[in-house]
């Protein structure tokens, strides 16, 4: 039987893996040649950075990070390379289990470990899951995407923390060195290309959130307060002011420019407390956020409903590889 195999470590393929990773980058950087602003202004600088090995699950807080067109690396950590799917290898997440905001990953060398207070740890070596597994097919908003199975006890691990079950939910890594297919219902007032989408994240690799406008938005709720972490962000910059981001249309982080593909529309999963796991009884700060962060713009109002703005959604677009770490200066154009 043949079957697709990853390329990433393990002596016998992590040269086949580096070549492979850096023909994908460099095809990527010839087909997606965005002409760059030459003049920038300096609005804040970078405050932190998060990655989130696991979709919908706990955040990893880094100092630094590389760019890669698939989201934040550091070896075998990656942004959103991970998922829970259902027994239809339909994706799962914290909006109907908020109990996965509760597992924390880690990843040291190639091992994975996942952490929950009513647990013992769990740990997969995924250089062995991706040399050994044949890739099998999940899906993420409806589209299909490659993905390798991470095994019978992470499967069990994961499905006695969201339905006390056995084996209901499996834990699976992405599959592939290029982004995702874009989803069908994917909207035309938005620019983005075929490599902007990422690995697992709903739709872009990259989302920066401004604290400045958290800070605004914890003025205006009555009954809770939140922090950055609501929104799941990559990025968090300091120094700037609030809802500036509105107006940009590119943002450099030290020396790695993105490109915004379109604000960032939140759900309902800002309403669950990332620490706790547990739901705002009103709904906030959603629902505050809807009193004045709809967009007004017409195209934008039909494709997002109702749901308000926070942060911004961005696609990479200086050459894969270069590294962002704490206190960058952050330029916009």
């Amino acid at each position: 039987m043949s079957c697709q195999r990853g390329q990433y470590v393990t002596a016998a393929v992590v040269t086949a893996g580096a070549i492979s990773g850096a023909y994908y980058a460099y095809r990527w950087y010839q087909e997606n040649a965005t002409k760059i602003p030459e003049q920038w202004t300096q609005v804040g600088t970078l405050k932190d950075i998060y990655a989130y090995p696991v979709k919908s699950c706990g955040p990893v807080i880094m100092n630094k990070a590389e760019l890669s067109i698939l989201g934040l690396k550091d070896g075998w950590l990656r942004d959103r390379f991970l998922m829970v799917v259902d027994e239809k290898n339909n994706f799962v997440t914290a909006r109907a289990y908020p109990e996965m905001l509760l597992v924390h990953p880690s990843v040291k060398s190639s091992v994975l470990t996942l952490k929950h207070a009513d647990m013992e740890p769990v740990h997969v070596n995924l250089a062995e899951v991706v040399t050994n597994q044949c890739a099998k097919t999940a899906r993420v908003w409806g589209v299909e995407v490659p993905v390798f199975d991470c095994g019978h006890e992470t499967s069990e691990w994961i499905s006695r923390i969201l339905d006390k079950s056995s084996n209901n939910f499996r834990l699976v890594y992405y599959a592939s060195h290029g982004a995702r297919t874009l989803r069908a219902g994917t909207s035309k007032i938005y620019r983005f290309t075929k490599n902007d989408t990422g690995a697992l994240p709903d739709e872009v690799p990259f989302n920066l959130v401004n604290q400045a406008s958290v800070d605004d938005l914890n003025t205006r709720l009555k009954e809770t307060q939140v922090t950055p972490r609501n929104f799941r962000p990559n990025f968090v910059m300091k120094g700037g002011k609030a809802y500036d981001e509105d107006n940009w249309k590119f943002v450099k982080i030290g020396d790695n420019v993105f490109e915004i593909i379109k604000p960032c529309f939140r759900c309902i999963l800002t309403t669950i407390d990332p620490e706790t796991g547990v739901r705002n009884v009103n709904a906030d700060p959603l629902e505050t956020l809807k009193t004045y962060r709809q967009s007004t713009e017409p195209a934008a109002r039909r494709s997002a409903g109702s749901s308000p703005r926070m942060g911004v959604q961005m696609s990479l677009r200086s050459a894969p590889g270069g590294l962002v770490k704490l206190d960058d200066p952050i330029y916009v154009a």
